[in-house]
């Protein structure tokens, strides 16, 4: 019979993580316990599940896929191959709105994809009137799914960045955050992203074509602060774009690994 200890052997190629989750989930028990009892059998069932799901990484599908969910700010988000998977970088961006948000304050969320900005700000600020958008329908069904087993109550409504708002006179939302697609489309890291939507990620020859169109159309919806997630090498670029387009005191804050991972601005 399999053990956990020969499963581990078969599948060195894996990460020990995705390895001990997998076990974890499957065999229904906590990592701890799989990491404490290598010579446990594993049952012919099991074993078929644990093969399926390891040819699935290793073809290059994210494991949250494979499980369904990953967590973000603490909560389950179900996820899918219609919505790009939730970094922890991204946790900062939900840190630094829920920093600036005053009492009832409408916040809209760009580019929603699984929900999981607009969720986690919701559910720990129930008071703001929340708005995410997204130009996938596939996209929002994946977001109102997971606002519904978290119980927030969010407008979710399809388009383009600002496009169901062009009818607006007034700018129309305190706080606007976003977290577009901002990979080049010759990046070499796009050949770890293939199982995920290539609209979620990459943005045109410098990756930046949808952040520009983002900050140019901010000053006909934002009352008071943008804050837009980009890459690593991109905060001096975003930063001019948001200085030249009105805004003030503008920063680009780090991630945890010490990147500047996004930028923030104010409106007069």
């Amino acid at each position: 019979m399999t053990t956990i200890a020969s499963w581990h052997a078969q599948h060195g190629e894996l990460t020990r993580l995705d390895r001990e989750v997998l076990l974890a989930d499957v065999l229904a028990r906590s990592r701890a316990w799989i990491i404490a009892h290598p010579e446990t059998g594993i049952a012919a069932d099991a074993e078929c599940q644990l093969e399926s799901a390891a040819k699935r990484l290793k073809r290059g599908e994210p494991l949250a896929y494979i499980r369904g969910w990953r967590e973000f700010c603490g909560l389950r988000i179900d996820v899918n191959a219609a919505v790009l998977v939730p970094r922890p970088e991204t946790e900062l961006l939900v840190e630094a709105c829920l920093a600036l948000a005053q009492p009832g304050d409408s916040v809209l969320d760009l580019g929603t994809g699984s929900g999981a900005i607009a969720i986690s700000i919701a559910c720990a600020r129930p008071d703001l009137r929340i708005t995410a958008t997204d130009i996938s329908a596939a996209a929002l069904d994946v977001a109102r799914t997971n606002a519904a087993h978290h119980a927030v109550t969010i407008e979710f409504m399809e388009g383009d960045w600002f496009t169901p708002f062009v009818d607006r006179r007034e700018p129309g939302f305190d706080i606007v955050v976003a977290n577009p697609p901002y990979i080049s489309e010759s990046h070499p890291a796009l050949q770890t992203l293939l199982a995920e939507p290539k609209n979620a990620l990459i943005s045109g020859p410098d990756g930046l074509n949808a952040i520009r169109r983002i900050v140019a159309d901010a000053s006909r919806h934002v009352r008071r602060a943008l804050l837009i997630e980009h890459g690593y090498d991109q905060g001096p670029t975003v930063y001019s774009l948001m200085s030249n387009a009105g805004l003030i005191e503008v920063e680009t804050r780090t991630d945890y690994a010490g990147h500047p991972r996004f930028t923030l601005g104010r409106r007069a």
